[in-house]
């Protein structure tokens, strides 16, 4: 994770260079079920000189079958010669970039001294979640929330040794973030969980579950509040559903996103500027997190003759 997290703030230094092409993914709806999809991620980046994809298949019913809610694969290409050079697993990746562009974002925008960390569900990014925050914020308390009761008493028991401190369970949404002032979402929720009056003053909240235009983990008075940061504004502005529910709501305007992680990391926006402020992430993904990460995995697989090679 700490290996992530740094190369997460290379990938969001080169967005905000302008040194990647990142065209806003492009998913679709598949006719076996309504929550599922399949996407497609393409990219290119200068440092390192690669392009490639990223082709996702999203179910989110997995977790309760033990799989992962993303399947699927990042193919890589040197950018040198257009050679096709490594094939890596998608749903991976996928896992540990996210709590680590996240725990990049939590780095530069909380609160120095937070350390009381809620999160909101309770499967695969609940666990990568907590061990980002712990890389990033020495923890002082943990608190789970899940729909599903027997999930949550199961994370708690299974992740105990990845939290320093004893994992809370909570009844309720309220109770978990209740004086929190680190909070992750990482719901499958279509509709807000979480409210502008739940949220103390200083929190840093990661919006990350919802990942289309029509899913909103937070109500839109909470996006209206808080000073509101995006890993990529071209993607956030099409299908970010927390702020576009609270835009259409008419309570912000598109200048509500004050910078992208990299503008701040840059030092093009100053990120918290008050101990009182709720900052919001808003995590949607995008492909120079999955290239830079297939990169050093095929690159470091180099180095110790690992994987599988293939005759192309």
């Amino acid at each position: 994770m700490e290996t992530c997290i740094g190369l997460m703030e290379t990938a969001m230094l080169q967005t905000a260079a302008g040194a990647t092409c990142q065209p806003p993914r492009w998913i679709i709806g598949l006719p076996s079920g309504r929550d599922r999809g399949f996407g497609l991620m393409p990219g290119a980046m200068l440092a390192p000189d690669v392009f490639g994809a990223k082709l996702t298949a999203v179910y989110p019913e997995n977790g309760a079958r033990g799989l992962q809610s993303h399947q699927g694969a990042i193919v890589l290409f040197d950018a040198a010669v257009g050679t096709p050079v490594a094939i890596v697993h998608g749903g991976e990746v996928t896992a540990i970039r996210t709590a680590a562009a996240s725990g990049l974002a939590t780095r530069v925008l909380s609160s120095p001294e937070a350390g009381d960390l809620a999160i909101l569900g309770c499967g695969e990014q609940a666990r990568e979640h907590l061990l980002a925050m712990s890389c990033v914020r020495s923890l002082r308390r943990v608190r789970i929330w899940g729909r599903d009761s027997g999930r949550a008493e199961a994370f708690a028991r299974e992740n105990a040794a990845r939290s320093p401190v004893p994992i809370e369970i909570c009844a309720n949404v309220t109770e978990a973030v209740r004086d929190a002032d680190l909070i992750c979402t990482v719901t499958a929720a279509a509709e807000p969980i979480l409210e502008n009056a739940q949220v103390a003053d200083g929190t840093h909240i990661n919006v990350v579950g919802s990942s289309i235009a029509s899913a909103a983990e937070i109500g839109n008075t909470l996006v209206q509040r808080a000073r509101f940061f995006v890993d990529y504004r071209p993607s956030a502005l099409l299908q970010a559903g927390e702020f576009l529910a609270a835009k259409e709501a008419g309570l912000v305007t598109e200048d509500h996103i004050l910078a992208e992680t990299g503008e701040v990391l840059a030092g093009r926006h100053p990120g918290r500027q008050a101990p009182g402020e709720v900052t919001i992430y808003k995590s949607l993904g995008i492909p120079a997190e999955d290239l830079i990460c297939a990169n050093h995995l095929f690159q470091t697989a180099r180095q110790r003759n690992l994987g599988a090679r293939v005759p192309f």
